[in-house]
């Protein structure tokens, strides 16, 4: 990609100020979406140009910032605008461009208003007490206007919001020039066979093929893959590079795209030689802050890998794989959210993703143009506020939120239920036969979720007569739900229903959501599991993507047992099969090549898909057991499952640290520096160490308060 000329003014020299939490910012969402639009926009097939095929919005083109200040002495500052501006204070403008402003003590306005076509409109202020960050307000219609006396018109229904930012902490770190840190790295294998090799680099990885020592006429060809047999194929291999070359001297050259590969083939023609290829990983640098280990040898590397495949998949977004798309997609990020508040706790690249996923208003279509994806956005928004307590990312979207419900609600049928209608795609699942066709109980679900979402988040910013709206719609419609779906012959959710008739297939799909959004009584969960997610006759899930939530249903029910043998059937059998990061699809009746197979392309699937990581959460969630039940985890519980194992430990992010946990069939040690926890071990005999209060079922209960150490004797159940 060609680097754009950034329309930067640097406004004025660095002085040795004593700033502190000063940033880049700007609109927020827009510079979310901007970015997504640059990278979404990267994807070529066999050297195509391959744009994302949704609705593409941009950021707005002309922004207004300002704030109040209070200043107990004069003060200099420093301003920095990415685009063509103008300053004013206390509504006076000052002439020309200023690069330094000096703000005479006593209560100030400062406004900023900046236009920028070509990247977001940013600014970044440096003062002594004077800086830029996110209590800065902004917005892209200020309204402003002068009457015929001169006079200034007020600014009534301007609607102005906290400035977004990220970490662009510095005057020279340019929002609009940001780039992925890279490191080199070296193939592991080499292999020749005449005019080509082939280069082998350990394990699936991304980044920029560079060739060094690169001279002569001619043409070089580069074909990626995934495997061994992609990379050898000239005729199908999805990804390829190809470099015209007239060096009369060595130099060394850089791809311009970076590329999903572990085997890259270079066949030269004419007289080019080279002295080698490296590449250059590129990566998000982003810690780890939870983890898991155990006994079991096979589950330590499925959670390895798992990490692996996820911070591959995790770039400037929560991207769905590495190869193919390597796009924002609300279903795949949904996951990746949930998983990484097990892992990394990086709820930045969280907010980013759902910014550019919801772009901008009107709606014209579903998110990513799925109906699901749509409610999984909701979701999305639910979950991030239980984890992490953030009210002000729902204040700043609230608006968002409410416009694609109405877009969602004006798209019911006459029965008030979801179908597909012109435009939409029903995805669910990839799946052989897999029905769309009518109202499909699933979507009624999601729907019924989202509605619950968007009552707790009118709650949170005090709009009382909608949440009491939503709250209604969402109460009907999980009614309609087991009204109109319920089967008491099949014991569970009917797939769909046609010309208002039920069909008699079942899915496993709204059964399994029912369970873990705990729509279902007991005796519906006990049918379910009977009927559905234990009975082989049901059609089988064969993406990860989907099996994360029919093992997730199962743990809570507590199958720990079952599901740590699927864990170790199912992932265990890609790594068999030489995996290096989890695939978008697994199959194990499939043979060979069979398996690199999708969409009608011999290596259309992708072999590093983000929803194939979901045991980093499963485990995180269901084995040590660690819950969040009030936002930003105030308060907690702690349900350790063995689920077969004979010792686990593991570590579970919070928004204050994290929960530590090691555990056995005799004893459990947890600290935790947060919130109010609760404990929970089912045991033989009254567990020691604390004071522990007995429940049904052999349960009992140990109060965890923050910031103390806990060692708990049992005996395991």
């Amino acid at each position: 990609m060609k680097k754009k000329v950034s329309i930067v003014i640097v406004l004025a020299l660095l002085f040795g100020f004593n700033a502190s939490a000063q940033t880049w910012i700007w609109y927020p969402g827009d510079y979310e979406i901007w970015l997504s639009n640059q990278m979404q926009n990267r994807r070529t097939d066999r050297g195509v140009f391959f744009p994302v095929f949704w609705k593409v919005d941009s950021h707005y083109n002309l922004m207004d910032f300002h704030k109040v200040y209070t200043l107990s002495a004069p003060e200099t500052i420093s301003i920095y605008v990415e685009g063509q501006y103008n300053v004013k204070l206390d509504g006076k403008p000052i002439e020309g461009t200023p690069k330094t402003l000096l703000v005479p003590a006593g209560k100030h306005k400062i406004n900023i208003k900046v236009f920028n076509q070509a990247s977001v409109p940013a600014v970044f202020v440096k003062g002594k007490t004077i800086v830029s960050d996110p209590s800065w307000l902004t917005t892209f219609e200020d309204k402003e206007w002068i009457d015929e006396t001169g006079k200034t018109s007020d600014v009534s229904a301007t609607k102005w919001l906290s400035a977004g930012s990220w970490n662009f902490n510095s005057p020279t770190s340019l929002p609009s020039q940001f780039k992925l840190p890279v490191k080199p790295l070296e193939a592991t294998q080499v292999f020749t066979n005449g005019t080509s090799k082939l280069f082998d680099f350990g394990k699936e990885t991304f980044g920029f093929i560079k060739l060094h020592g690169l001279q002569g006429k001619g043409r070089v060809t580069i074909y990626y893959g995934e495997s061994k047999e992609e990379a050898l194929d000239k005729n199908e291999a999805v990804t390829i590079d190809v470099l015209d070359v007239s060096n009369t001297s060595k130099k060394d050259s850089t791809m311009v795209l970076s590329k999903a590969f572990r085997y890259v083939q270079i066949v030269t023609e004419g007289n080019v030689s080279y002295s080698k290829a490296s590449a250059l990983y590129e990566y998000a640098d982003i810690e780890d802050k939870g983890s898991f280990t155990c006994n079991d040898a096979a589950i330590n590397k499925i959670y390895d890998v798992a990490k692996y495949t996820l911070h591959l998949s995790t770039r400037e977004f929560f991207i769905d794989g590495i190869k193919r798309d390597r796009w924002v997609w609300s279903g795949d990020a949904y996951q990746s959210y949930l998983m990484n508040y097990y892992l990394m706790n990086d709820n930045a690249t969280v907010t980013r993703t759902m910014y550019a996923l919801r772009g901008k208003d009107p709606v014209t279509g579903h998110i990513n143009t799925i109906m699901d994806y749509t409610f999984y956005w909701f979701l999305s928004i639910y979950d991030y506020y239980l984890f992490t307590g953030d009210k002000k990312f729902i204040e700043q979207n609230y608006d968002k939120m409410k416009s694609l419900m109405d877009y969602v609600m004006a798209r019911r049928n006459k029965n008030g239920l979801l179908e597909w209608m012109p435009g939409d795609w029903i995805f669910i699942d990839w799946a052989a036969g897999l029905s769309k066709k009518g109202e499909v109980s699933f979507e009624q679900l999601l729907f019924a979720r989202s509605l619950e979402t968007m009552a707790l988040c009118s709650e949170i910013v005090n709009d009382e007569a909608h949440a009491g709206t939503y709250k209604k719609l969402a109460a009907e419609m999980r009614n309609k739900l087991f009204d109109l779906y319920w089967s008491k012959d099949k014991q569970a959710l009917v797939h769909s229903r046609i010309d208002g008739v039920p069909t008699q297939n079942v899915t496993r799909y709204a059964n399994m959501f029912s369970i873990f959004f705990n729509y279902f009584s007991e005796a519906q969960k006990q049918a379910v599991k009977k009927s559905v997610l234990l009975n082989d006759s049901i059609q089988k899930i064969t993406t990860p993507y989907m099996r994360f939530y029919e093992l997730e249903s199962l743990c809570a029910m507590g199958e720990q047992n079952y599901v740590l043998d699927q864990m170790k059937a199912y992932w265990g059998g890609m790594l068999d099969l030489g995996a290096t990061s989890f695939w978008e699809e697994y199959n194990p009746e499939k043979k060979g090549e069979e398996h690199y197979s999708m969409y009608g392309r011999k290596f259309g699937k992708s072999l590093c898909h983000a929803w194939g990581a979901s045991p980093i959460y499963l485990l995180g969630k269901y084995y040590l057991g660690v819950q969040p039940t009030a936002p930003g985890f105030a308060h907690y519980t702690v349900t350790p499952s063995l689920g077969g194992l004979q010792w686990m430990e593991g570590k579970v992010p919070t928004p204050n640290g994290v929960i530590a946990l090691k555990v056995s069939t005799t004893s459990i040690q947890i600290q935790s520096p947060t919130g109010e926890g609760v404990l929970r071990i089912r045991s033989k005999s009254v567990p020691t160490g604390a004071v522990a209060i007995p429940k049904e079922n052999n349960y009992y209960e140990i109060v965890i308060e923050k910031n103390k150490s806990y060692s708990i004797g049992y005996a395991a159940l």
